[in-house]
């Protein structure tokens, strides 16, 4: 039997050959990699995001331009101070006049009327401001009716402090004067009641008065009949048709005032505060006691009037924060709803292995932008809480079924939509307070970052590579 020489008895078997290890993933699928093209999107969508804010800006420069418009013809915001005695008086002036040919010097003696004001001793105030909105188109204004009663007594006037002669004291020439900026928007006649007798007010010029706003003035009075049985009591009524704030001056020795309004959020400012007031949901009470010593004028001046604009007590009857403040507030938190919601999904990406791309990001970043667009644009036809809401539900929606998609399964979008539900609900919390925003924010960014630290902590970043 033949052997073949050519054949091997024991055949060489193969030497096993491993795999060979994948190759390490490039810098740009790193997770390094991913944080910064994530973290340049979020600072990308601050550019639409600032064409939102520049949106809102607008839309209330537009409001204020029409309340500005609905205020004008209604009526603008009230300075008023009343009633003051108004008394003539004659002083003499000598002007020294020199003969350019004889050097005579002789004396010109000429007459100068001047006034003293004397304001009142007693003065009580009572006023009723009911309040109404006018609308234009999507555009809201707050104006008020004001009716107020202005009640006291004067004493005899003095002159002593000035020495000015008895006989040159034009008493039958006296008037009432009432300082005031918008009479355009005073409603029917005004009158007072002085010792008895009714005097009736018209518009009057008073160049001299420092306090240059627009003068109602009586036709001349006898005061020294007025006077002739001591103190003098005197009702003056007046009624505006305004806006915006209401200022009175306490002009009175002894200042009282009371002032009652259906308006449930008035803004005390001026000089003085109340000294008792009642603030509800259906108007508000405020009562004023203002001494002469509280304020740094005197009770009578001579020659004219001083300007007085600084030291009235004031109310303001304005809406608290409108549509678009609110509007504005919410946008100033999109950077942190945007880096947010990014955070969320990076961390579900870097636990589940899913591989998300920048696309993907991007078209979530534009719809919580649109979020802002859909609350303005609902808030004008609606109010802000809707509006919020259904802009809310909207973006929360379109995120969460997008997410699906993306993640391919419920667990995780599910948990993205409720987050960001809760973090909408907290920027609208957020956005309601005023005196406690920032202590309410500081504290709730303080548990966002506790509970992204606690979920992230047991995540292993150098191999967190989708």
């Amino acid at each position: 039997m033949e052997i073949n020489q050519n054949q091997n008895p024991e055949q060489e078997q193969p030497e096993f050959q491993y795999p060979a290890p994948p190759p390490p993933p490039g810098f740009m699928q790193s997770s390094t990699a991913k944080i910064i093209m994530v973290g340049l999107l979020t600072l990308v969508l601050l550019i639409p995001l600032q064409y939102v804010k520049s949106l809102i800006l607008e839309r209330a420069e537009r409001q204020e331009n029409v309340v500005n418009e609905i205020n004008q013809k209604w009526g603008e915001s009230v300075y008023l101070y009343g009633p003051v005695i108004k008394v003539p008086y004659i002083t003499y002036t000598e002007n020294k006049l020199i003969d350019e040919k004889t050097n005579k010097v002789t004396y010109q003696r000429s007459t100068v009327t001047d006034y003293a004001y004397f304001f009142p001793n007693d003065l009580t105030i009572t006023a009723n401001v009911p309040t109404e909105h006018k609308k234009r188109n999507n555009y809201e204004s707050v104006v008020y009716t004001a009716a107020m009663d202005f009640k006291g007594n004067y004493t005899t006037p003095d002159f002593s402090s000035r020495n000015i002669p008895a006989e040159n004291i034009k008493w039958e020439s006296a008037s009432i004067v009432v300082k005031t900026n918008n009479i355009r928007s005073i409603k029917g006649a005004v009158g007072i009641t002085l010792g008895g007798k009714q005097y009736t007010f018209e518009p009057a010029e008073n160049p001299d008065d420092k306090d240059t706003v627009a003068a109602l003035e009586t036709r001349a009075i006898n005061l020294r009949d007025a006077f002739a049985g001591g103190a003098v009591n005197f009702d003056f009524k007046i009624q505006y048709k305004g806006s915006e704030a209401l200022r009175i001056v306490p002009i009175g020795k002894n200042t009282q005032a009371k002032m009652t309004s259906n308006w449930a959020s008035p803004s005390f400012e001026g000089n003085f505060i109340p000294d008792d007031k009642t603030v509800s949901t259906t108007g508000f009470d405020a009562q004023w006691k203002i001494s002469h010593l509280n304020r740094p004028f005197a009770q009578q001046h001579f020659g004219a009037l001083p300007n007085l604009s600084d030291y009235s007590f004031d109310v303001k009857f304005l809406i608290p924060v409108n549509q678009y403040q609110q509007n504005e507030r919410a946008s100033k938190y999109g950077f942190l709803i945007i880096g947010l919601t990014f955070l969320i999904f990076f961390l579900i990406q870097s636990v589940s292995k899913i591989s998300i791309h920048i696309f993907q990001y991007t078209m979530i970043g534009l719809a919580l932008i649109m979020f802002y667009t859909l609350l303005i644009s609902i808030t004008e036809h609606s109010s802000f809480r809707l509006a919020y809401i259904i802009a809310g539900l909207s973006v929360v929606a379109m995120i969460g079924l997008y997410s699906i998609s993306i993640l391919k399964n419920f667990k995780f979008p599910a948990f993205i939509a409720t987050a960001l539900s809760g973090l909408y609900a907290f920027i609208y919390v957020i956005i309601q307070l005023e005196n406690y925003a920032l202590l309410v924010g500081s504290i709730g960014l303080f548990l966002i970052l506790g509970a992204v630290m606690y979920f992230s902590r047991k995540i292993d970043w150098g191999n967190a590579n989708a």
